[in-house]
Parts: C-alpha cells; sequence; structure tokens
C-alpha cells in the first residue's frame, strides 16, 4: 500500500507490561507490529483504556518497552540512552489532548513555541518573537496571540498552538493523543483540515489516536484497530465501512451516529464490559463479548491474517486453522455466526471460492 523507502517508524512485536499488585503482571501493548511512513497518517482506533496511548508514548520514548524493537530510520531508539536519546527526541513530537494541562500557564505563547528550538539551539533568545510569528502564522493564528497566556484563548486556538510547538523543530512524525476529541465539531474539522494541509506541506507522518472511527477514516490513510492491548485489525482508511471483518471493528461501527443512518434499524450493543487486562481471556482478547464466539476462539489467540490487500485481520472465522477446523464441530450457536458469515454479514462480497469466507463450510453444502 505504501512506498517502504518512506518507511520512518516501525515498531516490531512490541509488549508493554506493568508490574501489578501480588505478583501480577498487567499487559497494556502485545506484541504489536505497526508501521508510520513519511506523509501518512495511521489512525489508533479504540475504547478507552486499551493501550493507544502507552503504545504511542513508547514511540516517543517516555515509556520503555517490555519485548520488541521501535525502529527510526532503521535505528532501534529503545536502546538509546543520555544525549543520544535527548536528540532523537527531536524527530518524534506529540500534541496532547489538553494544551491547557500540558503547557505551563505562567509562560505566554512565545515562551511555549520557542521552548524546544532553544532547548536543542536552534535558535537565540532574541529570535523569538519573529519565531513565535512565524509558527503561529503557519496554524493561521494572527502574530500579535505571542503576547498572550493560555487561559486567554479558545479551546481551537490553544490546539494550533501546540500543533505550532510540535511542527516548531521540523519533526519527521506527529504523535496526536485525541487532539480534537474536546473541540466542538465544526473546530475539529478546521483542525482537522489544518493538519492535514501541514502534512502535505512538510511531508510528515502521522499517529493519529482517537475513538472516533469516522473522524479517523475522514483523512487516515491506514486504521488499526486495538482491543484490549492487542491489533484486531489494520486497514486502508477507505474501507472503513462494509468492509470491516472483525466482529469488534463492526460494532464500534455500528455506534457511529450519523444523520443519514437509518433509524428504523436497532442499534446493536456489545454486551458485557471489557475485561481487565489483568484478567484478560487466554484466548481471542474479544471473546467473552462476541456473538460469534467459538471454542477455540476461547483458548487459542487468533494472529493476524491477510484476508484483502493491506486488509489484516486477528479472528478465527478468517483462519483455516481457526474457525475452518471448528465450525464443522461445533454445532450450537456457531452456527448461526459462520452462517451469516457464508452470507457475507461479515466481509465484502467476493467471487465463489475467494476471499475470507471461502474457508467457511457453508450450510447446506
Amino acid at each position: 500500500m505504501f512506498d517502504e523507502k518512506d518507511l520512518i517508524v516501525e515498531a516490531k512485536h512490541v509488549t508493554k507490561i506493568f508490574p501489578a499488585s501480588k505478583g501480577r503482571q498487567l499487559v497494556a501493548n502485545n506484541d504489536i507490529n505497526l508501521k508510520f511512513y513519511r506523509g501518512k497518517t495511521l489512525g489508533l482506533v479504540g475504547e478507552s483504556g486499551c493501550g493507544k496511548s502507552t503504545f504511542m508514548r513508547m514511540l516517543l520514548s517516555l515509556d520503555e518497552p517490555t519485548e520488541g524493537e521501535i525502529l527510526f530510520n532503521g535505528q532501534d531508539i529503545t536502546k538509546l540512552k543520555g544525549e543520544k536519546l535527548r536528540l532523537n527526541r527531536q524527530h518524534i513530537q506529540m500534541v496532547f489532548q489538553d494544551p491547557a494541562t500540558s503547557f505551563n500557564p505562567k509562560m505566554k505563547i512565545r515562551d511555549i513555541i520557542c521552548e524546544p528550538l532553544l532547548n536543542f539551539g536552534r535558535i537565540k533568545p532574541s529570535e523569538k518573537d519573529a519565531k513565535a510569528a512565524e509558527l503561529l502564522e503557519m496554524v493561521e493564528l494572527p502574530a500579535e496571540l505571542k503576547d498572550r497566556y493560555m487561559h486567554n484563548m479558545s479551546g481551537g486556538q490553544r490546539q494550533r498552538v501546540a500543533i505550532a510547538r510540535a511542527i516548531a523543530l521540523e519533526p519527521d512524525m506527529i504523535v496526536m493523543d485525541e487532539a480534537t476529541s474536546a473541540l466542538d465539531v465544526s473546530v475539529q474539522k478546521t483542525i482537522i483540515e489544518l493538519i492535514t494541509k501541514l502534512q502535505r506541506e512538510k511531508n510528515i507522518a502521522i499517529g493519529f489516536i482517537c475513538h472516533d472511527l469516522g473522524l479517523a477514516q475522514s483523512f487516515s490513510h491506514e486504521i488499526a484497530v486495538m482491543y484490549l492491548g492487542n491489533i484486531v485489525e489494520t486497514m486502508p482508511g477507505e474501507d472503513i465501512g462494509p468492509d470491516c471483518f472483525h466482529p469488534y471493528t463492526k460494532a464500534l461501527i455500528e455506534s457511529v451516529f450519523d444523520i443519514k443512518m437509518d433509524f428504523s434499524k436497532k442499534i446493536k450493543q456489545i454486551k458485557g464490559e471489557v475485561p481487565s487486562p489483568l484478567d484478560a481471556p487466554k484466548g481471542c482478547p474479544f471473546c467473552d463479548r462476541c456473538e460469534c464466539c467459538m471454542e477455540v476462539c476461547k483458548t487459542v489467540k487468533p494472529k493476524l491474517v491477510e484476508v484483502a490487500p493491506d486488509h489484516m485481520v486477528a479472528c478465527h472465522q478468517f483462519d483455516k486453522e481457526g474457525c475452518g477446523g471448528h465450525c464443522k464441530t461445533d454445532q450450537s450457536k456457531d452456527d448461526d455466526c459462520c452462517e451469516e458469515l457464508a452470507k457475507g454479514a461479515f466481509v465484502s462480497e467476493h467471487a465463489p471460492g475467494e476471499g475470507p469466507e471461502a474457508h467457511v463450510e457453508q450450510k447446506g453444502e
């Protein structure tokens, strides 16, 4: 889907485990493999607490992975220490969810924006005013705002200041942690337009964390869906919708309200609550809440398999060794689910014998 020569950051088998009480372990991220490309946006979507921010913090070297590698231009940044680590931070910057809490309220805007430039010796103190004005204009704010404080600005203006600070060092990649979730819908639109404009101009890779699949689809080139610290589906941004395969992704899509939606259609709910990461299911992380759960799902964790070009799903329904071997023997609620699968309820249309539904034995045949 993307040119490998544009690859900037690659996470390979990244796992993050936190120690818990009574000798237990909390697995925040489990064997994550994702790539970030120059000029492209990867949207990371999932419920609160699923491990999205923890993963992105490791890309910024704010946390260290328990296992795995994070490669920046081919170099494993998890091994960097001291001055080499400090210098590497300028290549990947972050826009936090709430600038009001991530910035010092006693600092003026020009000081907030120019602080990283001074830290890395990019400008002299006498050049702060001119550089702050330049960066503010870049994010479509008037230059005179450089003398204000954060509490004197609106939510949308604060987020633009956060973006200005993030691009000040001309990084190769920017991580945006729910950077639009606290904004009005109309302001969200202008911020997204600004992000895409800056991405085109500067060819920056963007990692965008959010809960809203509709928002992620609007400008993400690739989308990864995370559940309980596991990537359950990755797909091109344009495939969001009827071409989603994983039951959890489809449930997220159905939870998106749209003025054009069919209000006569019953809204499906995901049963139960998200399990604690301290007591995650042994097999598929979604098995306790999935209507299509089979016996194999409870004991064997599914692997990501390609179901379409550049489209990966971790679900036994699309695994020959999973559903293909168990649907024939489990004649309970599995039958209904697999029948829907065979009819195309969980997959897009394919020619007979092609696509993931070819792995499932259809009823009556």
